[in-house]
């Protein structure tokens, strides 16, 4: 059975590291999503329970899936956590960019990649 209290703090944190990733305060998801800045605080911190509906106000603002949203550290190591902080941030990035750009940014991360090989 799911612990309704460690799934809404897990659910708040996903929220807070994809808000930060995308370089958005409190206020600004606020204003996005149509909702009280301190009720996005108590969101992130796991204090309220949240409706379907609200969530999903949440996700549009940011924009990202559920699949985004419902990833979980807590069976990560310290490298897994580190990359996929780093794939909120390019997904955050790609979001504000067309597909001719999107297009130059992955042939650039291709070639960034191979000169790791």
């Amino acid at each position: 059975m799911v612990n309704i209290t460690k799934l809404r703090n897990s659910v708040g944190e996903r929220i807070r590291a994809i808000r930060k990733a995308k370089g958005l305060t409190q206020q600004q998801l606020a204003e996005l999503s149509g909702l009280d800045d301190a009720y996005i605080g108590s969101l992130e911190r796991g204090e309220r329970n949240f409706s379907i509906d609200t969530l999903e106000k949440v996700l549009t603002a940011l924009n990202v899936s559920i699949s985004e949203l419902m990833f979980s550290k807590e069976h990560m190591t310290t490298d897994e956590t580190i990359r996929q902080e780093a794939i909120d941030e390019f997904v955050a990035l790609t979001s504000r960019l067309n597909k001719e750009q999107i297009g130059i940014l992955r042939r650039v991360s291709k070639e960034i990649s191979r000169a790791f090989d």
